[in-house]
C-alpha cells in the first residue's frame, strides 16, 4: 500500500480552476492541416472530487483484559483492483504528465498514483498499534483516498482538448475504540460493521 497512515484527510469537494504554462507549442500546423504535438499547454480544472473507499476490514475486536498493544488483521472488502486512468489525453502529453499536473494543482504532499501503479487487495495486511492500555469494544479498517478530475488543456490557438483523471493520493489504516466515531467515510463504515449496536462509533455521534 501507499502512504501508510493512521487517519485519514479530509475528504469533500473541490472544484477550481488553474491555467499554468501556455507558453506555446512545439510547432505550428504542418502541411496537411494537422496540429503538431503541444506539450506546453495549461490546464483547467474543474470537478474535482476527493473521496474515500473502505477497501479493508477487521473482524470485531473485543479486549476483556488491558493491554498494551494489539494487532488486527484486515481482510480484503470486496475485490476492486484499482487503477490510475486518463482519458482524453492531449497530443505529445503522457497520462503521467497530467497526473502530475493535478497533484501541483492539488498542492498534494505525495505524488498522486502513476498509470504504472495499481492497489491489489492483501490477504496478508496488518494494522498494529501500541497507545497503553486498550481495553473494550475497538474497529480497525483499511482504505483508499480517491481523486477525480476535468481537465481542459489549451495551447496557443489550438483547440481545447477537454479529458477526465482518475487516480489516488494515498492509502492508509485506522484503529479506534467503538465509543469514538470517525467523520470520514470508510472508518464509519467499518465502524457500523463491526462495532456494538448503540455505540457511538456504530451510530456516528
Amino acid at each position: 500500500m501507499r502512504g501508510m497512515v493512521r487517519r485519514a484527510c479530509t475528504a469533500g469537494l473541490v472544484v477550481g480552476v488553474l491555467v499554468t504554462g501556455l507558453t506555446g507549442c512545439t510547432g505550428e500546423a504542418g502541411g496537411d492541416g494537422k496540429a503538431e504535438a503541444c506539450t506546453n499547454g495549461g490546464y483547467a480544472w474543474s470537478g474535482v472530487q476527493r473521496t474515500q473507499k473502505l477497501t479493508a476490514l477487521a473482524d470485531p475486536i473485543r479486549l476483556k483484559k488491558k493491554t498494551s498493544s494489539y494487532t488486527s488483521r484486515l481482510k480484503p472488502v470486496g475485490d476492486t483492483v484499482y487503477r490510475p486512468s486518463v482519458t482524453g489525453t492531449p497530443e505529445g502529453v503522457g497520462a503521467a504528465d497530467v497526473i502530475k499536473a493535478l497533484g501541483r494543482h492539488l498542492k498534494a504532499e505525495e505524488p498522486l498514483a502513476g498509470p504504472s501503479e495499481k492497489e491489489v487487495p492483501e490477504e496478508d495486511h496488518f494494522f498494529e498499534v501500541a497507545t497503553g492500555d486498550l481495553k473494550g469494544a475497538y474497529y480497525s479498517w483499511g482504505y483508499i483516498r480517491l481523486v477525480t478530475a476535468d481537465f481542459t488543456y489549451t495551447c496557443g490557438n489550438g483547440e481545447p482538448v477537454k479529458g477526465r483523471v482518475r487516480t489516488w493520493e494515498g492509502t492508509g489504516s485506522g484503529f479506534l475504540p467503538c465509543s469514538e466515531p470517525f467523520d470520514e467515510i470508510a472508518g464509519r463504515l467499518a465502524a457500523q460493521r463491526t462495532c456494538p449496536a448503540g455505540s457511538a462509533a456504530a451510530k456516528g455521534t
